[in-house]
């Protein structure tokens, strides 16, 4: 992983706090976090951030600054948004991202 990846992992580790149901995974190239079995985001090693907005939170999620369509090999992942590091600088930016990847998990069963 690269320095971008871990300094975004650390903040949202300290941002998620330490609670019971949130885990860490390695997934696309970085470490995912967890919430009761359910991805809920995913630092890059470019630094930006993927979000699980879902389907419905899609169009209110591209509609801030700084977010855009999640693309994976040329085929855009429904429900999921990448955050460009420059929209997550400010700590409130990022508390507000996670608090809307964790919103949306909360409504899947866990796994």
């Amino acid at each position: 992983m690269s320095l971008a990846c871990d300094e975004l992992s650390d903040r949202v580790r300290d941002v998620l706090g330490p609670l019971p149901f949130l885990t860490e995974r390695k997934m696309f190239g970085g470490r995912a976090f967890m919430q009761n079995g359910n991805m809920l985001c995913c630092p890059t090693k470019e630094g930006s951030l993927i979000v699980r907005v879902g389907k419905d939170g899609m169009d209110e999620a591209l509609a801030i600054s700084g977010a855009s369509i999640m693309d994976m090999g040329g085929r855009s992942m429904t429900g999921f948004v990448v955050v460009s590091g420059d929209a997550l600088e400010d700590d409130d930016n990022l508390a507000d991202w996670l608090g809307r990847c964790r919103r949306f998990v909360a409504t899947l069963p866990a796994k």
